[in-house]
């Protein structure tokens, strides 16, 4: 029997399989995985007679062998979302699950099964709210000789019981409203008897963000208007408070503060807003930004205004009980006729609000601010400005303690306030110098050079710079620049581009007139900068280059698994240290291929491609590139490419525009001469970047 059930399986996917192929389009079959979260619900009846209704699930699986784990010798195999009755003596079983997917790909999981026609003892519950889900009841039921247990909410007009589940295992269920309930849990075995627990508990509702709003990402300063964010400095003198008399309508605020990050609360919101410190220029900008966290409220509305010709507004939904990210055209503004050249205003309105039924819903707003595209190819990122902590500095070779203290030359290219202060104590060592650590390893990825802002009493004199490893310093990376003027300030730049991503750099040393011994100059630097001018709307972003930690491969289609190595061919376009290698096995499917998760999502909005550095033995093969959603992989992007080099490394890039913002993309797929069997032939990739 078991036999003919294989074979039966078999010849499905082969049909499958063998219909698609007529159609040439195999593409769905990289895209089913293996079956995955594997349980089993348990059902006794309460009647002494062991009769036990056994409902297997899993994500991905189309159908299940269960083993009963008794004297029971074949499994019994059911389709996904039915279910099989089979009766067991007094006695403890593992129940085995076997689940498959539409592949033929199997996993398994093991479930402990008590069955007793004792009633339940020594019932223990555990009942409490859920950290992150608002009015979610987390429930978990102990006890000798039950099998399963059932919830009641104690709710009203509500059919009971709301949820059951097997006996050691934690179940939940989501009220539609807070407040205190009588509860009742039952506990069942084989016996007719039951054994019930009750208590009066109190739902809660989480009325308040548990976590930040994402970071926005590195702008220039030209392409944003901030006026609430710690991502960006904020319009001078700006009032996130002004009332303009809604305190008497029952709405008030606050600045709320989870954990260090600090955001706008606007309670039962008739309409609140903010007054600019001055009005703003917004015409060159392209969006207004905001994220918004709510329990309440189901929209709400933003309004520009004008110091001129009054105010428009755009209506956004909020998700509930999540941040909403939401980015406003400023074109929907200007549309309807408004001048934003002069925007001194923002106005924030409540649904309630707005419907005629006063202030409700309390929102949270964070990172407020008005930005475009990058308006060109330089991006840099700030290493050390001296304005905020002082760093802990080290210095060395005979010379005075660093000293971070007022900028005693604010013109020309620096003004900044606070700037730190080298003196090359006389007779001091040629190789005088100072370090300090930073917390963040500089991202020597996606920046190729550093910039520093110098003062020197001197012209032609040598500035070394150097990055290195903390714990390590045999790992490192110095650079020579020359002074060019004389008691002024000027931008020094550092090439950083042999710097390996796999060595954490986070130790940063500068030598003032290297070589030479001190004579009690005294030297002043500033606004150390990470650097990316590699040009473009936006520098290329590199988010997989196999330098680290190797990502999780997962290979499909009978190939080989897929390996990270020391470069075969570190020439031409890719003289990297790892990459990694595919082996397309002979006789292995036309589709065949692998994927890696990423940690973070693909920033599909900033960037409309991939590019991909590979190295083929065969010219014209195609080269599929594909990015889909891990939790959903109907939710892809997939692009072609076709090699024209032979034995030699090349880049290929893939168009990604078509790619939606609002989906997260986060696996990687990539397949190498993609419609042809597996004949051995072995694929190198490596420097995975999103570009423009």
């Amino acid at each position: 029997m078991k036999q003919i059930k294989t074979i039966f399986k078999a010849l499905i996917i082969l049909i499958f399989v063998s219909a698609c192929t007529e159609n040439d389009n195999l593409d769905f079959l990289d895209t089913i995985p293996v079956p995955s979260n594997i349980s089993s619900v348990f059902e006794i009846t309460q009647d002494n007679t062991g009769s036990v209704t056994i409902t297997p699930s899993a994500d991905g699986a189309i159908s299940f062998d269960v083993y009963f784990g008794d004297a029971t010798a074949e499994p019994t195999n059911i389709e996904q979302g039915k279910n099989v009755k089979h009766t067991y003596a007094e006695g403890t079983y593992d129940v085995k699950l076997v689940a498959y997917n539409s592949k033929g790909d199997t996993a398994e999981a093991t479930q402990s099964l008590i069955v007793s026609f004792k009633a339940p003892q020594n019932l223990v519950v555990t009942l409490e709210n859920d950290a992150a889900k608002s009015k979610q009841v987390n429930i978990l039921a102990e006890a000798d000789f039950a099998t399963m247990y059932e919830f009641y909410s104690g709710e009203t007009g509500v059919t009971q019981p709301v949820a059951s589940g097997n006996i050691g295992e934690t179940i939940n269920y989501q009220y539609q409203t807070p407040g205190t309930y009588d509860v009742k849990v039952v506990a069942k075995g084989g016996a007719i008897a039951t054994t019930e627990y009750t208590e009066s508990f109190e739902v809660t509702e989480i009325l308040a963000p548990i976590e930040s709003a994402k970071t926005p990402v590195n702008r220039n300063a030209t392409d944003v208007i901030s006026i609430y964010s710690e991502a960006y400095d904020n319009v001078a003198g700006t009032d996130t408070f002004p009332d303009w008399g809604q305190g008497g309508q029952g709405s008030s605020w606050a600045e709320f503060d989870l954990n260090g990050d600090k955001m706008l609360q606007y309670i039962n919101i008739s309409y609140q807003g903010i007054q600019f410190g001055a009005p703003q220029d917004v015409s060159s900008m392209e969006f207004i930004h905001l994220d918004v966290w709510t329990a309440d409220a189901p929209r709400l509305e933003t309004s520009l205004i004008s110091a001129s010709n009054g105010e428009k507004p755009v209506w956004s939904d909020l998700t509930k009980d999540a941040w909403t990210s939401i980015d406003i055209p400023i074109s929907e503004f200007t549309s309807q006729g408004l001048t934003v050249a002069d925007i001194h205003q923002l106005k924030f309105v409540g649904d309630s609000f707005a419907a005629g039924n006063g202030a409700g819903g309390t929102v949270f707003i964070d990172n407020v601010y008005f930005y475009k595209a990058p308006s060109g190819g330089v991006s840099t990122q700030v290493v050390q400005d001296f304005e905020g902590t002082v760093p802990t500095f080290t210095s060395f070779g005979d010379i005075a303690a660093i000293e971070v203290v007022t900028n005693p030359d604010a013109t020309g290219a620096n003004t900044t306030a606070n700037v730190a202060k080298m003196v090359k104590t006389s007779g001091s060592q040629v190789w005088a110098g100072a370090f300090f650590d930073v917390a963040t390893p500089l991202d020597v990825t996606n920046y190729k050079t550093m910039s520093i802002k110098t003062w020197s009493p001197k012209s032609g004199a040598t500035v070394r710079f150097k990055i290195e490893n903390s714990a390590d310093n045999t790992q490192f990376v110095e650079v020579d620049a020359t002074t060019s003027t004389t008691n002024a300030w000027e931008e020094l730049t550092f090439d950083i581009s042999n710097a390996s991503p796999s060595i954490t750099y986070d130790r940063v040393v500068i030598f003032f007139d290297f070589g030479n011994a001190g004579d009690d100059s005294v030297y002043y630097y500033d606004e150390i900068n990470l650097v990316n001018n590699s040009g473009g709307s936006n520098p290329p972003l590199i988010f997989q280059d196999f330098e680290g930690t190797a990502p999780a491969f997962t290979s499909f289609g009978d190939i080989a698994a897929i390996e990270v190595i020391s470069n075969p061919d570190a020439t031409g376009v890719n003289t990297t240290a790892n990459v990694a290698k595919m082996v397309k096995t002979s006789g292995s499917q036309v589709w065949a291929g692998a994927f890696f998760d990423v940690a973070t999502p693909l920033d599909v909005n900033t960037y409309k491609k991939v590019s991909i550095k590979t190295w083929s033995p065969k010219s014209g093969a195609t080269v599929r590139f594909k990015i889909e959603n891990s939790a959903d992989n109907t939710q892809f992007v997939e692009v072609d490419a076709t090699t024209s080099s032979v034995n030699a490394w090349e880049e290929l890039t893939f168009d990604i525009s078509s790619a939606s913002s609002s989906i997260t993309y986060d696996r990687i797929v990539i397949f190498f001469d993609f419609g042809n069997a597996g004949d051995d032939s072995v694929y190198y990739y490596d420097e995975l970047a999103l570009t423009n």
